[in-house]
């Protein structure tokens, strides 16, 4: 199959930073041809008055909390967890979670998110991956580990031993499924849940594996005090002590971390989630991204839970990531580019597919969207810089067509792998059956 999209604005995120009226051919699950020749192909798309860019990433998203969204408001991290988003979590059962991974699938697709590097939650992992099958995202997933702690409910329980071996099973079965398009991760929820030997487990079995791990740290200032009553070392010293600080680590939040804390980060290269509407919503604080970019340390961008949020909406993340900082370090904090970058070959590199996505190119992975220009916020474009109208201009409902491995899930607003309607109604009858089985009133 041959698709050409045909003379739209291209975006690349090459290495030159290439930005150019033309057209783009895919073949099978691959960028053929970028250029201004017209090759034949099975089925042309009109790109007038369109970008095409790179397929969004993110590299920090919870699906078994999409059916949340709204049920967890104006709580800060521990109490939010303890008091709504463990109990809820643990009265999943598989029908609740295949329907909360859809839901949230939906709104990512619509949104123009071609990649996700998602933590799911103790239990059914496997009813969420099916539905990352069926979706046809590309995504690292991983089920939560959960071996050790305090105030978590029985139903998120469980013993070191099971953990790490669901987890090997799940591995097992969908590790580089579809084609690669889906991988798995280890992903022990934080520091305050997990044995120091479920740790040191991780770190040998992801080296066995040769998978990413994928967790939570220094999102909160009780957390990282709680941390250090319990291990005696600040989250990132912990982590490196145990092994588990390398360039196969994706760590969420990153926000209370000191100097040398940023050194580790940068000597052991871990990749750092930069997750700003959900640190502002839970009023978890503001991380020093202009410090690790100026120091080279590798950061990407993810919405984390819809309950945290609300939504799990890249663009808005992409504007907040920019604008939060400047009233910190200046109006030249954090430009455009450089925030479109953490959300295409950021988020790329952490997942360790910068080969593959992240940017425009011929041989690359056919994950591509189409973004509207036609929106009178978006006007005039034609003077304007893209990178710009990416941040501060473009929303994601301006998304027109979602492309992963070269097959459209999304295009005109119209969902092709995910009846959303089935999706919502059934969702709107779990998320009452949850919340009694919480015992939420």
């Amino acid at each position: 199959m041959k698709t050409l999209i045909k003379d739209a604005l291209i975006v690349t995120m090459d290495r030159h930073g290439t930005v150019k009226q033309g057209n783009v051919l895919v073949e099978d699950d691959k960028i053929a041809y970028l250029g201004d020749d017209q090759p034949d192909a099975d089925r042309t798309i009109d790109g007038r008055g369109k970008m095409l860019i790179p397929g969004l990433v993110q590299t920090h998203v919870h699906l078994p909390q999409a059916i949340l969204r709204g049920q967890a408001d104006d709580l800060e991290l521990l109490s939010w967890l303890k008091e709504r988003i463990w109990p809820l979590e643990g009265a999943h059962d598989e029908e609740s979670i295949y329907y909360s991974a859809l839901l949230g699938l939906g709104e990512l697709i619509l949104g123009g998110t071609t990649s996700i590097v998602d933590m799911e939650t103790v239990h059914h992992t496997g009813a969420a991956m099916e539905a990352i099958r069926e979706s046809g995202i590309r995504a690292i997933c991983g089920k939560v580990m959960m071996d050790q702690g305090i105030d978590f409910p029985a139903t998120l329980t469980e013993s070191t031993d099971e953990s790490l071996r669901q987890s090997v099973d799940l591995l097992e079965k969908w590790h580089q499924s579809e084609n690669g398009r889906i991988q798995y991760a280890f992903t022990p929820r934080f520091v305050l849940s997990c044995s120091e030997d479920l740790l040191r487990e991780v770190v040998a079995l992801s080296a066995r594996y040769k998978v990413k791990i994928h967790t939570h740290a220094s999102e909160n200032k009780s957390e990282i005090e709680l941390v250090e009553s319990k291990t005696g070392m600040k989250n990132i010293h912990y982590f490196d002590h145990l092994g588990l600080a390398s360039p196969e680590l994706i760590l969420a939040h990153c926000i209370w971390v000191d100097d040398a804390e940023l050194a580790v980060l940068k000597e052991k290269r871990v990749k750092v989630v930069h997750c700003p509407g959900s640190n502002v919503k839970l009023a978890s604080g503001i991380a020093p991204i202009p410090r690790m970019l100026a120091m080279g340390i590798a950061v990407s961008l993810g919405a984390d839970g819809a309950p945290c949020n609300n939504n799990l909406d890249i663009f808005q993340e992409m504007r907040m990531a920019a604008l939060m900082q400047k009233p910190l370090h200046g109006p030249t904090a954090m430009p455009a580019r450089e925030v479109f970058r953490m959300a295409t070959m950021g988020g790329a590199e952490a997942m360790g597919l910068e080969n593959e996505i992240g940017s425009i190119e011929a041989g690359k992975k056919a994950d591509l969207v189409l973004v509207s220009l036609n929106g009178i916020h978006a006007n005039p474009v034609s003077a304007a810089d893209p990178y710009s109208l990416l941040i501060y201009s473009l929303r994601s409902s301006d998304v027109a067509m979602t492309m992963v491995d070269g097959r459209i899930l999304m295009e005109e607003r119209d969902l092709k792998t995910i009846e959303h309607e089935r999706v919502i109604n059934t969702c709107n009858i779990l998320i009452r059956k949850l919340r009694e089985r919480a015992g939420i009133t």
